[in-house]
């Protein structure tokens, strides 16, 4: 293979560096914007849930009781499960935020979404960021790569103590149960991870069992949600 010319070279180099800058603009508009919202609960899942599906509805009602509670809630901006969750806070009267990423085919932002509480990111990475540092929660939906990819961040951020522990809840034990049994009889047995690894997160059915862990860890926290 020919190598690149020295100028081509230098043409990536200068490339790179100016996107450090495109990269600095995302930390400090997300920064800027979320810090001053206040607690909030993060909700992920499939974009692919339709509006008549059960984890759809279940969605709404879980970010209603969510508000209703004093925090406030964040998704990623598009649509399906992070629609539900942007209209269960529309619904209940609180923060509704999205953290929207910018992708080839376009993902627009839901409607559901207060307006001043509308972030679009061209990094993934960045975006991450933002769901970890201004979430005292995470409550999980079903879904695919993307919600996977969420969850064993925070799982991974918690279990080398660079965050501190807060609530992870899936939600929907019968989806959730395959994955749980492969961490125990492949990672656990193996001794890949330890049994205390497992607690990072807790598993759920109901909207109500959701509300009582947040409210759970804020009680120990001695804080209040809307503080």
């Amino acid at each position: 293979m020919k190598p690149q010319n020295k100028k081509n070279w230098n043409e990536i180099k200068t490339h790179d560096s100016w996107s450090l800058f495109k990269i600095m603009s995302e930390f400090v508009e997300g920064y800027e914007k979320l810090s001053a919202i206040g607690p909030c609960v993060s909700i992920f899942g499939s974009a692919r849930t339709k509006l008549s599906n059960n984890d759809y509805k279940l969605t709404v009602e879980i970010s209603t009781k969510i508000v209703k509670n004093g925090y406030g809630v964040i998704s990623g901006g598009g649509p399906g499960i992070m629609e539900a969750a942007n209209k269960g806070a529309k619904i209940g009267g609180g923060a509704s935020v999205g953290l929207n990423i910018l992708l080839p085919h376009e993902q627009g932002s839901n409607p559901f979404i207060d307006k001043d509480k509308l972030i679009d990111f061209h990094y993934f990475f960045v975006r991450k960021v933002m769901f970890v540092k201004y979430a005292q929660g995470f409550v999980v939906m079903p879904g695919g790569l993307g919600t996977l990819d969420e969850l064993f961040e925070a799982m991974t951020l918690i279990q080398t103590k660079k965050i501190e522990k807060f609530p992870i809840v899936l939600v929907g034990k019968d989806y959730w149960h395959g994955l749980v049994n492969w961490l125990e009889e492949k990672l656990l047995k193996t001794n890949k991870i330890n049994k205390n690894d497992l607690s990072i997160f807790e598993i759920v059915d109901s909207a109500e069992e959701v509300i009582e862990i947040l409210n759970k860890y804020y009680e120990n926290k001695n804080l209040r949600p809307n503080f």
